[in-house]
């Protein structure tokens, strides 16, 4: 079921009813319904993997109550050996099996051995990624007694299965979403207002400025070969914000949902546009996966101990794995591997953590320092973009090869290009905003529209639905982190 879906407004006021005024507010029956919804949110794509979810849910459940059972450091170690195996065994199987073996193909080619193997025919459970990271972290903080085992599965199920986010995130910490299934929960209006501007404003990002975006960006680049690199470097700036409104959007949508029935999620996505570092950028794009391979990955590798080779090896580690995260291709990996060099700079001068405050925090602008660096981080940013969106290696070099040649400063030409201007300036509008409500959660939050003292903020909400209107397409439109 999609956000920007006709469905889903009719799902969500008649969940959100059940939830405040049926429920009575009943914390089993409130967590009973979420459960239940959460399993008619997923199934709503495809019912036979309610199946998969339901059984490594149940499975790490067990594990952890065992966990808190035993005091034994080989049954431990043998329990959440167990639970990574099988979790991501399930991701590697539906995610990556055919990739692997595709490649296992090619390798025996070079030396001249010729095998024969099928792929299978896998269809990738919508969110497998995301809730499988987001289970598996519970298992991990459970065995290290940073977190009580649930005692109730009912609970369990609806932290794992939560509908919000349970198909593209945020990947939640047990430690802050799980207790939260566990304290009675009542209705506050302000909140819910909250999330209601959260819900409008990922809304506009989703379906005005994402959808809109996508159609130049996926004409470009599926036609790569027929455009000038002018023409080409708009496609890659327009999968650029198609990216990140389309992901953040959804994000917003989630938490916001969250807020209308008492939870509160992590934030997820932090203005990284406005970023002035490449290390900045990755502490606010997708935080909850940056912070997960931090937690899980990098510091158990040795983190930045042991010596400035090592800690160069576990960001590489990192990033790569992050890119392979994200797609069984390796323009996914080359996106990694690029992020990781662009950070291994800041590491080698010990720079990495040197903008740790929103750019321009007391003042309307920034510096022009502060603005150059905006600029080369984004413009590395973008480049980098080209490997993620291409469907090969090869596509992307020769889209980059096609962009840095003399026809980059023709004008651009392609179908459509009267509508592209308007989006384009739709864009300009969406950056002025968000770099207005950069200081707040969501750019939303604590904006406030007054003309000769007249309050004008409802005119600027109904503005904003009425975009979203004039702007949606005929049919729901997935959103892009589906396919993770």
């Amino acid at each position: 079921m999609l956000f920007n879906s006709i469905d889903f407004a009719i799902f969500l006021p008649i969940v959100f009813s059940l939830y405040w005024f049926v429920t009575n507010n009943n914390l089993r029956l409130q967590n009973t319904l979420i459960v239940v919804s959460s399993y008619l949110f997923y199934g709503w794509w495809d019912w036979r993997f309610l199946l998969l979810i339901f059984f490594t849910s149940t499975m790490d459940f067990t594990i952890s109550k065992r966990l808190g059972r035993t005091d034994s450091p080989k049954q431990r170690k043998a329990l959440l050996v167990t639970s990574v195996i099988v979790d991501l065994g399930a991701l590697g199987f539906f995610k990556y099996f055919n990739f692997f073996l595709e490649n296992f193909i090619v390798v025996f080619r070079l030396f001249g051995q010729e095998i024969h193997a099928n792929t299978l025919n896998i269809i990738l459970p919508v969110g497998i990624s995301f809730y499988t990271f987001q289970s598996l972290s519970y298992t991990i903080d459970v065995y290290r007694r940073q977190l009580e085992p649930a005692k109730n599965l009912i609970d369990f199920l609806a932290f794992v299965s939560f509908f919000p986010q349970l198909v593209a995130g945020p990947i939640e910490r047990a430690t802050n979403l799980l207790p939260q299934f566990y304290v009675k929960r009542t209705f506050e209006y302000d909140k819910a207002a909250d999330g209601m501007r959260q819900i409008l404003w990922g809304l506009f990002k989703k379906i005005v400025i994402a959808d809109n975006c996508a159609i130049f960006a996926n004409l470009i680049f599926n036609n790569s070969s027929e455009y000038s690199g002018s023409t080409l470097l708009l496609g890659v700036l327009f999968f650029t914000f198609q990216i990140y409104c389309d992901f953040s959007g959804y994000s917003d949508i989630a938490i916001g949902t969250a807020r209308l029935f008492g939870f509160n999620l992590m934030r997820n996505f932090a203005y990284p546009y406005f970023s002035r570092d490449i290390a900045e950028f990755w502490r606010r794009w997708h935080i909850s996966l940056s912070t997960w391979f931090r937690d899980y990955l990098y510091i158990p590798l040795g983190g930045s101990r042991g010596g400035k080779w090592k800690s160069i090896r576990n960001t590489f580690i990192i990033f790569i794995a992050s890119g392979f995260w994200h797609g069984a291709n390796w323009t996914f990996i080359v996106w990694g591997a690029l992020n990781a060099m662009y950070f291994l700079p800041l590491q080698l001068t010990n720079n990495n953590r040197k903008n740790l405050n929103i750019v321009a925090q007391e003042k309307k602008f920034p510096s022009l320092r502060e603005l150059c660096g905006m600029a080369i981080t984004f413009s590395l940013t973008v480049f980098a973009w080209i490997f993620f969106r291409a469907e090969s290696i090869t596509h992307a070099i020769q889209i980059i090869s096609s962009m840095f040649s003399l026809s980059l400063f023709s004008i651009p030409c392609f179908e459509g290009r009267n509508k592209a201007y308007v989006i384009i300036l739709l864009v300009f509008v969406f950056i002025l905003l968000e770099w207005i409500g950069r200081r707040d959660e969501y750019a939303l939050e604590k904006i406030r529209i007054r003309i000769f003292q007249i309050d004008l903020q409802w005119v600027f909400y109904v503005l904003l639905i009425f975009m979203i209107s004039v702007f949606m397409p005929v049919s729901a439109t997935s959103f892009i982190y589906f396919q993770f």
